[in-house]
């Protein structure tokens, strides 16, 4: 026996025109319009973050050299390890998320060969359990093992300014940019929004299931402060002969 589940839209109720769908849609609260007007699944006691996609999705872009990036792992080997790239436009104080991947059982050799592409340079933000030894790596704690095949390992784990860790502290400052317009989404990067659509909580607190690039993204904003801008950059902006170098300190 087979089963098939068919998604139905508002926008499939052909006997309505396009005015009065607009119209319904508009009607419902913007958290909810997406599990009204789309069929996506509102779980638990609600959303964690109560935002209409349309509002963080962008179209990809070639990102500016110098704008500051940073990356940010979650560890994991049953459930995926995740990575993501943030490039921060420091104009208008917003992050965009660039790079998302994600992957089960994968050594940090594995998953290195992955990310270094993204940049040997790129500073990774890594979580507290990043200082915890495993097995496979012989008792070197998991930070470290990236480090050795060639991530650049922030030297300290995720944390804000303060060096508090809070949770719920990450995840209202993603908030805040949502709903600010200062966070934005490749919208190619489909696993990360189907996390999001799905991230909730149960009882008030939050479900630990399928959120790895939600968590990597926490401590990206967490540890914004620690991005740096390509030294490609850097390389690329000389001085002309008997003017002062204004970027001799980064060198």
């Amino acid at each position: 026996m087979t089963r098939h589940v068919t998604l139905m839209t508002i926008d499939d109720a052909e006997h309505y025109t396009p005015q009065q769908r607009a119209a319904i849609i508009s009607a419902y609260p913007a958290h909810e319009r997406e599990a009204r007007a789309k069929g996506i699944p509102v779980l638990g006691s609600g959303r964690i973050f109560p935002v209409a996609e349309e509002l963080i999705a962008c179209e990809p872009f070639r990102l500016p050299r110098y704008w500051p990036r940073l990356g940010a792992l979650d560890f994991g080997w049953d459930h995926p390890s995740a990575a993501v790239e943030l490039a921060w436009d420091t104009e208008t104080d917003v992050v965009y998320v660039a790079k998302a991947c994600r992957a089960s059982q994968q050594t940090p050799a594995m998953q290195a060969l992955t990310l270094k592409p993204w940049g040997e340079w790129l500073p990774w933000a890594w979580p507290r359990d990043g200082r915890r030894e495993t097995l496979e790596g012989a008792g070197v704690a998991l930070a470290r093992q990236y480090a050795a095949h060639g991530l650049n390992m922030l030297a300290g784990h995720a944390q804000f300014a303060d060096g508090s860790v809070s949770v719920e502290a990450g995840l209202m400052e993603m908030l805040d940019r949502m709903q600010s317009g200062r966070f934005k989404v490749f919208s190619t990067l489909l696993p990360w929004f189907e996390e999001f659509r799905l991230y909730h909580r149960r009882d008030g607190q939050v479900v630990k299931l399928r959120d790895d690039l939600m968590a990597a993204t926490r401590y990206g904003v967490m540890m914004l402060r620690e991005a740096v801008v390509d030294p490609a950059e850097f390389k690329a902006v000389r001085p002309k002969a008997g003017q002062s170098d204004p970027l001799r300190a980064f060198r």
